[in-house]
């Protein structure tokens, strides 16, 4: 296989796609399999195949927005008109993200469970618990810990306070609680002096309080005074009158989303009379109480960060000890202590045989990766870490708990697979972990301006244990057939119809107007041409699993898809083929295949083409298994032909591989 490529004349790779390394791949066609999602009995999961000896961050990149993913080094991208659970790649903009009632939930017991007030005899009473965000854990980078005779720390916790004022504040405004087009103020909680709490309606252990209301209402009143006359007002109006804001409902509304989007530990916020004040739960301790912020440490092995998050609450602790929760992010490689846990989660958790649970198939599956790692430039373009494969190890009181296997490419971190420690089920250590990972996209956007995405892999929407993916919203699919992306509430009632949906259809229907019933009269018309029927029965213990590609190449299905027309006049001549340690252009191979070998091989090239689109292939050195073949085939044919009485075949062999030579030559090869 090609080890050492010569550099080609006239290479379309840019100079930043030479600096990122090269792609070296062999294309292994259309495969089949046993699923693992719906169980069905025969090779029913349809998928083309690519092994990947080296992989640019670039070309990967482009391959996931063609539907693509890896498992090691074997590169893989369903057929997903043909596939009996149809696939669709998923990704979240990580900026956009908004966290549901749940994920909300997984922070606060995470969080209780290192303030040592939750363990795994909690679990039931910790699903009841109010909502609150991962704010002091890791969404704001930050973890508030309760500390007595620290005077100097609380202007740091008063800043935390009015970051998570504004974001209730920003969620009224989403909700419609305000006009969205008001540019509103920033919040400032300020500390209550100490002869001013006796005037607290609550008693004397008020410590905070912010007047951000009374500065809306009166931005909001001066809006709708200058915009009354216009039509595109930008203030609310019922039954055609002005809504008046005052400062007292202005208050309420905002404490309630607050309430919902986090929790303080020790404090309780209440609206007053158009203030927001923050009440200690403890009289007794409030008037020495003071608040550390910590933050998180960019100090790491080889300039990858590493983070320390320890307790949130009070010196006292009722239940237990608090714990620190400290996530590190290292470069893709083996480790004894993740393969242990790796083992004690498959067999726990997903049943694995132990036999099968080896350290080979553990290295070949989340080890080995072909992705060409490249260096932070502090240009702008490449985050601290890098580009590459990367496993995000979660560690408690300095013990393993979970490993997050992902990727961290130009536009995004692609979230590979996750384990986790079994007997820490009750924290719902995948959800924690995924906040993380859109959280670290938030961070680093700001040292690589085009990293915004989390990619989830694949969506499987036939598959109900599949769907939990779209709850990280606003998400979009990738349409399988135009590789557009296309929100998913749009694309959420098609698939209920239809396993394998053309997205991009009806979001440029939808956008020109067209009617709910012409829409799911397509649907129908998709259904009929593509003849799939879709499965009924699901394993409802189905995870993102690896597919088993050990089944020999199918090219017997002849190509039904309408994707098919586009590339079957592509000019296949720029296609970059590696063989034997040099690469050519198809064009300058094309020579020495006979006419029915060189129809059968550009057939391939253009279905080589079509699933990993243009640009790709031609600038992805690819290897064909059937390139070296197929030119000694064509060598013997033409020795056949011009066979000379009298002459060994040695000799009729080496004429034409002279022939060839001398025409590769004459291209400058």
């Amino acid at each position: 296989m090609a080890k050492k490529i010569r550099n080609e004349e006239g290479s379309s790779s840019s100079s930043s796609s030479n600096r990122r390394g090269e792609s070296v791949v062999v294309d292994v066609r259309r495969r089949k399999s046993t699923c693992g999602y719906c169980r069905s009995n025969g090779n029913t999961s349809v998928s083309h195949g690519l092994w990947a000896y080296s992989l640019t961050v670039d070309d990967y990149q482009a391959l996931l927005d063609r539907g693509w993913r890896r498992s090691g080094a074997f590169l893989y991208k369903p057929d997903v008109e043909k596939t009996c659970c149809p696939a669709y790649t998923i990704r979240l903009k990580a900026d956009d993200f908004v966290p549901n009632k749940e994920q909300l939930r997984v922070s606060k017991r995470m969080q209780r469970f290192l303030e040592g007030t939750l363990n795994g005899k909690d679990r039931e009473e910790s699903r009841d618990e109010p909502n609150t965000s991962k704010g002091s854990i890791s969404q704001e980078n930050i973890s508030l810990a309760v500390k007595h005779e620290e005077k100097n720390s609380y202007q740091q916790f008063l800043n935390h306070l009015s970051d998570q004022m504004d974001h209730a504040v920003l969620a009224c405004t989403r909700s419609g609680e305000f006009p969205s087009k008001v540019q509103l103020p920033k919040a400032s909680v300020k500390k209550v002096l100490q002869g001013k709490r006796k005037l607290g309606v609550v008693g004397t252990n008020l410590l905070y309080s912010c007047n951000i209301a009374f500065q809306i209402a009166a931005i909001l009143k001066k809006a709708q005074s200058s915009k009354k006359d216009t039509s595109q007002s930008s203030c609310a109006e019922e039954n055609g009158m002005a809504v008046e804001y005052l400062p007292k409902d202005i208050a309420e509304k905002v404490v309630s989303y607050l309430n919902q989007i986090t929790e303080f530990p020790g404090l309780s916020a209440r609206a007053c009379n158009g203030h927001i004040n923050f009440y200690f739960a403890s009289i007794e301790a409030s008037s020495n109480m003071e608040v550390e912020v910590v933050h998180l440490s960019n100090d790491s092995p080889r300039g990858i960060r590493n983070k320390r998050v320890p307790a949130t609450k009070g010196s006292e602790c009722p239940q237990g000890k608090r714990r620190q929760l400290e996530i590190r992010l290292k470069r893709s490689s083996f480790d004894p202590q993740e393969f242990a846990l790796y083992r004690r989660y498959q067999i726990k958790v997903h049943n694995d045989p132990p036999e099968r649970v080896t350290e080979s198939s553990y290295r070949r599956f989340l080890v080995d990766t072909p992705l060409v790692f490249v260096q932070p430039t502090g240009d702008g373009t490449v985050p601290p870490c890098g580009f590459g494969s990367f496993h995000q190890q979660y560690l408690i009181d300095g013990q393993l708990v979970a490993v997050g296997v992902i990727d961290i490419l130009p536009k995004c971190l692609s979230s590979k697979y996750l384990f986790w420690d079994p007997d820490l089920a009750f924290l719902s250590l995948g959800k924690f972990a995924a906040l993380q990972e859109i959280n670290w996209v938030k961070e680093n956007t700001v040292h690589c301006a085009s990293l915004q995405y989390y990619y989830l892999g694949y969506y499987i929407h036939s598959c109900s244990k599949m769907r939990y993916k779209a709850a990280y919203r606003p998400s979009e699919l990738l349409c399988p057939l135009r590789y557009q992306w296309v929100p998913f509430d749009m694309a959420r009632h098609l698939l209920d119809k239809r396993p394998y949906v053309v997205l991009s259809d009806y979001e440029s229907l939808q956008s020109g107007g067209l009617s709910p019933l012409a829409l799911e009269n397509l649907t129908e018309m998709q259904a009929h041409n593509s003849g799939q029927a879709a499965s009924s029965e699901f394993n409802e213990d189905a995870e993102m699993m690896e597919p088993d590609f050990e089944d020999s190449d199918d090219e017997s299905d002849p190509e039904t898809s309408s994707e098919a027309d586009e590339f079957d006049d592509a000019d296949v001549s720029n296609i970059l083929i590696g063989l034997k340690g040099s690469r050519f252009r198809y064009k300058d191979l094309r020579h020495a295949f006979m006419p029915g070998q060189k129809n059968y091989l550009e057939t391939q090239l253009q279905r080589y083409t079509r699933v990993v689109g243009t640009d790709v292939a031609e600038r992805m050195n690819s290897e064909f298994p059937f390139s070296a073949s197929n030119i000694l085939f064509s060598l013997q044919n033409e020795m056949n032909a011009s066979r000379e009485p009298g002459v060994d075949d040695l000799t009729n062999l080496s004429r034409c591989i002279t022939q060839l030579c001398i025409h590769l030559v004459s291209k400058g090869r």
